[in-house]
């Protein structure tokens, strides 16, 4: 009798999972509380006269100006390369995928500002130097654009490359049993098929770039109305005491940030 639908054992069950439940809700709130207090803090911490004022600066102007340019630049390249290695790394089978696949992952976990030190050292090599007299990228806009590459393009692989594990081979296998080539069908098959991760992953690695500080401070420099973006104008403000400034630039990324990511989640939703 006890062990009927509706007996004590069922309804301890169900307990249990209402407990779980609530606990996890309660992890998730306490959270979420944390992270929208710190963003309630900072939008209330200044007078909305002073956050315009400071963003009427011409410095910050440039500095989100350049920050949306180079973001977007570096998310359009990372991209480029993160769909043919998150391809490799998924369908490929050969020696040494192991190693490769963390090897990819070294940006990721290094020191933000060991990538910064470790692209200043590459470019003071013979060959760096050789690189620099075509192409200037040390304390450049082009700097800028490669220390944020390095690391937007390592989140983005790893985004293909789960995007290429969780398509199915079976339609591309059919399109080369039709007569297509390896590269058509990836081309006229599987890519379609992957437009939303390739969504997520620009997305992803345009939010590392716009907000990557560490190896731009390093390798490009934070020179004013040049080299500046909104992480250094972070940081150049505070230098400064210049809270109010630091805050308005904050909130500008905040939202710059929120508004870039939630549109590229509902074109991939919509796609």
């Amino acid at each position: 009798m006890s062990t009927s639908a509706g007996g004590p054992p069922y309804g301890r069950r169900r307990r249990r999972l209402s407990g779980l439940w609530l606990g996890l809700a309660l992890v998730t709130a306490a959270y979420l509380a944390l992270v929208l207090g710190m963003l309630a803090a900072t939008a209330t911490h200044s007078p909305p006269g002073r956050l315009f004022e400071a963003l009427a600066s011409r410095e910050i102007r440039h500095a989100i100006q350049l920050t949306l340019i180079t973001s977007t630049l570096s998310a359009l390249l990372s991209l480029g390369f993160a769909v043919p290695i998150g391809y490799l790394l998924a369908r490929g089978e050969f020696r040494g995928k192991p190693i490769l696949d963390a090897a990819l992952d070294i940006p990721i976990v290094l020191p933000p500002m060991v990538v910064g030190l470790c692209l200043l050292i590459l470019f003071q090599t013979p060959l760096g130097q050789l690189i620099e007299r075509a192409v200037p990228f040390t304390y450049t806009v082009y700097g800028i654009v490669l220390a944020q590459f390095i690391i937007a393009a390592a989140f983005a692989i790893r985004t293909m490359r789960a995007t290429f594990d969780h398509l199915s081979p079976r339609p591309e296998d059919v399109a080369l049993t039709l007569g297509a080539s390896r590269a058509r069908a990836i081309w006229s098959v599987t890519l379609p098929a992957a437009y939303r991760g390739m969504l997520a992953a620009a997305g992803v690695a345009w939010a590392r770039s716009f907000g990557e500080f560490g190896p731009i401070l390093v390798f490009a420099g934070a020179t004013r109305m040049r080299t500046e973006v909104l992480p250094t104008s972070v940081w150049l403000e505070l230098s400064v005491g210049n809270l109010e400034a630091a805050v308005a630039v904050s909130l500008v990324m905040v939202t710059a940030a929120m508004l870039v990511l939630t549109t590229i989640r509902a074109a991939g939703e919509r796609a």
